[in-house]
């Protein structure tokens, strides 16, 4: 799939700018981005639900909405499923099956089964935990080749947690599907992610694969006799302080960086581990907002 050049604006508001990336068959992507920064707008874009002001999404070279048929290809798992909330279990199905001709219901059945979930009348009569692995065994039922997902784990208890990410995975790992997913959950992501896109005011900010980002990126903690060396404040990213304590983030010149520091006598310098917050807060401006 190529997001290519991707605008899109709302009652003359300019929400998405310019999006442009790709999605590799077989990955976990995972978009991320502080509240309002245009995910939930680029995920409704690539399959099809909204209209780019510009640009394109597209298959195989081929767009999704010059050719409708390739919409087929593609499922979006909205973060509430409360306009199906009336439909039963079987009712969803049959409606998934008119637009998704290759729905297997074998496989459905299997999955509703290996999760202990019962066929009923009505989907609201679901505890959320439930609705949310129904919609994912749908969404994976239909044998569609790229899965969008906003928030699938919000509100979830840590079990159910647990089963679907291992959902995602294996569905991933056996099948060959790509899952795009826009989550808050950044801990969740770096788990099972193999890039992660970061949207900042509607543009990619910045794109990473998590290895590539933990190869490049050196966490530190650090402390002098007084404040942090003004030489050194222009070339490192604070990422907290507690007094004369700072957790810093070296993004490039690392030996450069590091050498100074050294020189700079500190009472103390300490590795630390990296984590996709970490770079979330250097590159968008803070922990306060992440979803």
């Amino acid at each position: 799939m190529r997001v290519k050049h991707v605008s899109k604006e709302i009652h003359h508001h300019k929400i998405l700018t310019d999006i442009d990336f790709d999605i590799k068959t077989g990955s976990i992507v995972g978009i991320v981005g502080r509240n309002g920064a245009g995910k939930t707008t680029l995920l409704r874009t690539m399959v099809g639900i909204l209209d780019p002001s510009f640009g394109d999404v597209l298959i195989e070279n081929e767009s999704i909405f010059r050719n409708p048929q390739l919409k087929q290809q593609i499922i979006f798992v909205p973060d509430s499923s409360e306009a199906l909330k009336s439909y039963s279990t079987k009712e969803m199905i049959h409606l998934y099956k008119q637009i998704y001709p290759s729905l297997d219901e074998d496989y459905y059945l299997q999955l509703m089964e290996r999760f202990a979930l019962p066929e009923i009348k009505k989907i609201g009569n679901y505890s959320k935990g439930m609705k949310a692995l129904f919609f994912l065994v749908v969404a994976f039922s239909t044998k569609a080749k790229y899965i969008l997902l906003d928030e699938p784990t919000d509100g979830l208890d840590v079990i159910v947690k647990k089963q679907v990410l291992k959902i995602l995975v294996e569905e991933v790992a056996t099948n060959d599907v790509s899952v795009i997913i826009s989550s808050h959950r950044l801990d969740e992501l770096e788990f099972i992610a193999n890039d992660i896109i970061m949207i900042k005011d509607g543009m990619v900010n910045s794109r990473y694969g998590l290895d590539e980002m933990k190869a490049n990126y050196i966490k530190a903690q650090v402390a002098f006799e007084s404040d942090l060396p003004v030489a050194l404040k222009d070339q490192v990213t604070i990422l907290k302080q507690t007094g004369r304590v700072y957790i810093i983030l070296i993004d490039k010149n690392h030996d450069e960086i590091i050498k100074k520091i050294k020189l700079a006598s500190p009472l103390l310098f300490e590795d630390l581990p990296l984590s996709l917050e970490d770079l979330f807060v250097a590159r968008l401006g803070g922990d306060d907002d992440v979803s």
